[in-house]
């Protein structure tokens, strides 16, 4: 029997269809495993009752404290922690980083030291190097007016970070964070930050004070203690 070249084809186009469905049944196995591990917990109205939906980050650092102590976990670059120094003018800013892979690795530590010389030099800027979970005991409790978290988005890292730092936030301060949303479908990796903000809050009577709707950048968050 003769194979015509539109056979060749047909087959080829099948194989490709089977592989496709393949590889997209491999990646919807590989997040709903990752789901599937992070508990739930639903917040209640006291834990969003008077919240606002602000535009960007821009927006939300305009509602931060000025003046004040503030940390930023997971610097990268540092856009914006100098959106952080311009918007907020904190008395002092400490930057968490481990700068420890190849995607933030000891260039962008190095050009962070370089691009913010200045501030360092006149205290207004302390760089930590480390891990956020690690640099937590180098502080004192209640000495951060607020703090931002932006480091790998996980729930199992979220939840401690929340759980650990909080001590360390003033009775009237806030937590704020990056990446408030589900997660990098591209990639595949599921994030855990809005389950682990729901569950620190019903927890530990936290409630929602703002969300941005900056779906471009990712929506941030900020939550603060619930007034007694």
């Amino acid at each position: 029997m003769q194979t015509t070249t539109t056979d060749l084809s047909l087959r080829e186009q099948e194989l490709v269809r089977i592989v496709s469905q393949k590889a997209i049944d491999m990646h919807k196995t590989h997040v709903q495993a990752q789901i599937d591990v992070i508990p739930k917990f639903k917040l209640r109205k006291e834990h969003v009752k008077g919240a606002e939906l602000l535009v960007d980050r821009d927006e939300l650092l305009e509602r931060m404290p000025t003046g004040g102590k503030v940390a930023e976990l997971g610097v990268d670059e540092g856009n914006f922690s100098a959106r952080i120094l311009e918007i907020t003018n904190p008395a002092t800013l400490h930057l968490v980083d481990v700068w420890g892979d190849a995607r933030y690795h000891e260039g962008k530590a190095l050009s962070v030291q370089s691009r913010f010389a200045d501030e360092i030099e006149n205290g207004q800027v302390d760089i930590t190097r480390g891990l956020s979970l690690e640099a937590v005991d180098a502080f004192e409790d209640g000495y951060f007016d607020w703090i931002y978290i932006d480091t790998d988005h996980s729930y199992q890292t979220t939840i401690q970070e929340l759980q650990q730092w909080a001590p360390k936030v003033k009775a009237n301060g806030v937590i704020a964070g990056h990446d408030y949303t589900m997660g990098n479908f591209t990639s595949g990796y599921k994030y855990g930050v809005i389950e682990a903000v729901a569950e620190f809050c019903t927890q530990n009577n936290w409630t929602l004070s703002y969300l941005t709707a900056d779906f471009a950048e990712s929506n941030s968050f900020a939550i603060k203690r619930m007034a007694n």
